[in-house]
């Protein structure tokens, strides 16, 4: 019998890998937020990356494959898997 994946649970654990490597990054971008506003910069392109790493999640949605849960992740902004 062939060995399946269960493309859900999957998409849940890759989902999870997604928020696990994301979370130190959203903490910097806090931080770089912050002392922006503590100087009256612009925080708009802080804004957006921060909201582009709240998005791969999501992404992983749409995905029907392993391969295609796989190429959700964003190694310049997640980094290594």
């Amino acid at each position: 019998m062939p060995m399946t994946i269960n493309i859900d649970k999957a998409k849940d654990i890759w989902k999870d890998k997604i928020r696990f490597a994301r979370k130190p990054k959203l903490e910097e971008l806090d931080i770089e937020f912050v002392k922006a506003q503590e100087t009256s910069s612009d925080t708009s392109a802080i804004v957006a990356k921060k909201q582009e790493l709240r998005d791969f999640p999501a992404q992983v949605d749409s995905a029907t494959t392993t391969d295609e849960i796989k190429a959700v992740w964003d190694t310049d902004k997640l980094g290594d898997k």
